[in-house]
């Protein structure tokens, strides 16, 4: 399993979410469910915490050990409201990290902070130490406890008074089947995910049961509840051994097309949400694997209220000519074209890191691929940038890369008719503004590349009934999923480190080296650079699995140029397990003793993932400028 101790990520904190609706229910049988479970799960709490005090158990561990699982079979009942109505309070029950960097709604409104977590997963986690500590233990314990009590307050039970709350329960339940619960996020032993898995199923299938008989006016339909009995014996046919788990046949045949219907009801009885749980998720997207099911970045920047197709033909255009155009840069001669290669799916596919803007040396960090870049809630390796503009913004006026500033760009792109006339028209579009800005162009920039982030993968459409895939790939995503332990960190749909609810981006320590001697780590301190902590040196966002076929080299420095060697690094236990001492390392030293075949696959599904993406020719010619020297100006640049 991935080891993350002191992994972190921006998740959210969720206050005030109490909503007043006016239809509840008379039939108490849901809240009873509710109440029940959440009594039976305290009992055993207690019971636990009076284990540990007698002091011959620490000297068993088995018995500790199996009244944790206890206990967490009990939580499992919970989790479905839990982790919706106050994942805080979750994250001090069941958090998979002893110490996350968190922020409310991602870092949009405030800079990270540290929290401490505590609960069941790390437990038994620490039980695995070879000295146990039973006041650390009861530390992790006691905290569970006190803050299960947060679900016990009428804040909470008020909201499951209202059908409104369930349905957005459920639909955060249905996309953690297809990530979390599935791959062992929050489970730390193998042996136990699945029988978890299968006890958490039946206990939704009785809250079902509960909530049916409270709202019969806004109840779940019968093919719904047929999928999903048929999902539970899935689970209990399955094989025990998690790594021979068929994640692919159950999300693709179950989870999916539940998550299809519960989209439906939502919309069908208009369910409301006040919760920043829900910021990004939208309710028009029936599939998981459907690139609006949620919004990471505003794409059109200053256009956004633009809905107008011919406006945003018009700014699309505009925004290619500029990707295109080195008038951009200072001297003339890059433009964004010259390191996002649209060709080579809008990455330097050549080089480790793409050639400075002095023509000597080399940045210090790999390109990125723009592709599917505004699925992410911060950019850039290190999460520096919360929007798309302002990135694109810093590469323009950074001296190492373009080496220009806002007002030189301004005043070049005006000296073109063609760009001149074409913001003129864009400045009515944005009445709030009394004049073309430097917003105007990067806004442009950033809404004509996000375009082509709109794209399905031939995987996306085996998961939605359109064409079938090979079992080789099947087989490749399962072992994604299972064995390789890659869905730990990499989340479906974008397979990036953007979890449900989609509100925040993980970032991990995987020990990428500075050369492949593996002599020392990589000396690019990664997220540490924008917040410092002993967990964030050499912590990176964790990037897309999505297009990898095509986007060489890999890594933040671009250390490895095939799949073959990314595979190989994970599964040596990244660079602790290759000899190098990363205290923080979060993925785990041990090996995952793939076999050749599992690679293969692995492989096999990654390609999969290679979107069908109309790229287009670029552009002929550039607008012209009343500046004779800008005239000379290249298609694309020199450089």
């Amino acid at each position: 399993m991935k080891k993350r101790i002191v992994s972190f990520s921006l998740s959210i904190l969720v206050v005030g979410i109490l909503i007043s609706f006016t239809n509840t229910s008379e039939d108490k049988s849901y809240v009873l469910n509710y109440k029940n479970k959440l009594a039976l799960f305290e009992q055993n709490e207690l019971e636990l915490i009076d284990l540990i005090n007698k002091q011959n158990c620490i000297n068993n561990i088995e018995i500790v050990k199996d009244k944790i699982l206890q206990v967490r079979k009990c939580f499992k009942g919970l989790d479905f409201w839990f982790r919706y109505l106050e994942p805080t309070s979750q994250k001090k029950i069941n958090g998979p990290l002893p110490v996350e960097w968190e922020t409310e709604v991602f870092e949009k409104y405030e800079k990270p902070y540290k929290r401490e977590g505590a609960g069941y997963t790390l437990a038994l986690q620490y039980l695995e130490e070879e000295q146990i500590d039973k006041q650390v233990l009861l530390n992790l314990v006691n905290k569970s406890l006190i803050a299960t009590q947060t679900y016990k307050a009428d804040s909470i039970t008020n909201l499951l008074k209202t059908y409104h709350s369930f349905y957005l329960c459920n639909r955060l339940f249905l996309l953690n089947l297809a990530t979390i619960y599935t791959s062992g996020f929050d489970c730390p032993t193998k042996e136990n995910i699945l029988p978890e898995l299968l006890n958490m199923m039946e206990d939704v299938n009785s809250i079902y049961t509960s909530y049916n008989s409270s709202f019969p006016n806004q109840n779940l339909p019968e093919n719904y509840l047929s999928i999903y009995k048929n999902a539970i014996n899935f689970v209990a046919n399955e094989p025990k051994e998690f790594n021979q788990f068929n994640h692919f046949g159950f999300i693709k045949n179950y989870v999916n097309p539940l998550f299809g219907i519960n989209q439906q009801l939502i919309n069908l009885y208009k369910v409301q949400s006040k919760s920043v749980v829900d910021y990004s998720l939208t309710k028009n997207a029936t599939s998981i694997f459907s690139k609006n099911i949620y919004t990471g970045q505003n794409t059109k920047g200053i256009y956004l209220r633009v809905t107008d197709e011919k406006a945003l033909t018009e700014i699309s255009n505009l925004g290619k000519l500029l990707f295109y155009d080195p008038i951009l840069s200072a001297n003339n001669e890059r433009s964004c074209a010259s390191c996002h290669k649209p060709t080579e799916f809008f990455t330097d596919t050549i080089n480790k890191t793409s050639l400075q803007y002095n023509r000597t040396d080399f940045l210090e960090r790999n390109t990125p691929t723009l592709l599917n870049s505004p699925y992410n809630h911060l950019i850039m390796a290190d999460g520096k940038h919360i929007n798309l503009q302002s990135q694109t913004s810093e590469v323009i006026t950074n001296e190492k890369e373009m080496g220009s500033t806002e007002k030189e760009v301004l005043n070049k792109i005006l000296s073109c008719d063609e760009y001149k006339n074409t913001l003129t028209y864009l400045l009515t579009l944005t009445p709030t503004q009394k004049e073309i800005s430097f917003n105007h162009v990067i806004s442009a920039i950033t809404y004509y590349y996000s375009q082509f982030s709109n794209y399905n993968s031939p995987f996306d459409d085996a998961m939605n009934n359109q064409q079938n895939v090979s079992i080789e790939v099947q087989n490749g995503f399962n072992v994604f999923m299972g064995k390789g332990e890659c869905g730990t960190c990499h989340f479906a749909p974008q397979f990036n480190g953007v979890k449900p609810p989609y509100v925040g981006s993980e970032f991990e320590v995987i020990g990428v080296p500075q050369t492949l001697a593996y002599a020392s780590i990589s000396n690019d301190k990664g997220r540490f650079l924008i917040n410092p902590a002993t967990e964030t040196l050499n912590a990176f966002r964790t990037g897309t699995i999505r297009n990898a076929a095509k986007t060489k080299p890999y890594m933040h420095n671009g250390i490895f140029n095939t799949l073959d060697e990314v595979i190989d690094f994970y599964n040596n236990g990244g660079g602790a397990g290759k000899g190098l001492n990363i205290p923080n390392q979060t993925l785990s030293a041990d090996s995952l003793q793939l076999t050749n075949l599992e690679k293969q696959n692995l492989i096999a599904f990654i390609q999969s993932l290679t979107e069908n993406i109309p790229f287009e020719q670029a552009p002929k010619k550039l607008p012209k400028s009343t500046k004779k020297i800008l005239n000379k100006r290249l298609v694309g640049g020199i450089y």
